[in-house]
């Protein structure tokens, strides 16, 4: 399969070895990831904690993935600039600088598919101080719930409610003071 490999100087031999492995297997990481597989294929993971910048970030130094490109700017790059750099210990300089540019890209990139990540998730704490509308009557001080539908994110919700004041009737403007135990506390909007 490889026969053309066979005539070739061993550092390019190596160059074209290392670039079509590591093609190979990014192939298949990037195949398995637009199927819906890929959500951890990093797979090889480093026995300490590679990253650099803080516990939550997305990217991890040490992985399988950048190997696998690293890998992929050092082949190729090695097979390229094989014909027009004689010095072999340069070569390899260049080859190591695309590929640890091949890993900054890749870093550049996720960070930027990052700031299209929204988080919609619903939490009560959002709550506070936002202005809603009673939609079944809650009973004054504090003698039982009603009902309350408020918007949050452009979503309609309907939440139960108290009030500590007087009894407010359906269609009362609320706003929320605070919450307990996914209750809302409201008080008549002035």
């Amino acid at each position: 399969m490889f026969e053309f490999l066979d005539g070739l100087e061993p550092l390019l031999k190596s160059f074209w070895y290392i670039a079509l492995i590591s093609s190979a297997v990014f192939v298949l990481q990037s195949l398995m990831t637009l199927l819906g597989s890929g959500h951890d294929l990093d797979g090889v993971t480093a026995d300490f904690d590679g990253n650099l910048d803080h516990a939550d970030a997305p990217f991890q130094l040490f992985s399988f993935r950048n190997l696998v490109n690293f890998l992929l700017g050092f082949g190729w790059s090695g097979v390229v600039f094989y014909p027009a750099i004689d010095n072999k210990f340069l070569l390899v300089f260049i080859a190591t600088i695309v590929g640890s540019i091949f890993i900054l890209l890749f870093f550049v990139l996720i960070k930027q598919l990052m700031k299209l990540s929204e988080d919609n998730t619903f939490k009560y704490e959002n709550l506070i101080n936002l202005i809603g509308q009673v939609y079944l009557t809650i009973p004054g001080a504090m003698n039982g719930k009603g009902k309350v539908q408020i918007s949050v994110k452009g979503s309609n919700h309907e939440l139960s409610a108290m009030t500590e004041g007087e009894r407010l009737p359906s269609g009362t403007s609320v706003t929320v003071t605070e919450i307990r135990d996914n209750i809302l506390i409201v008080v008549k909007t002035n």
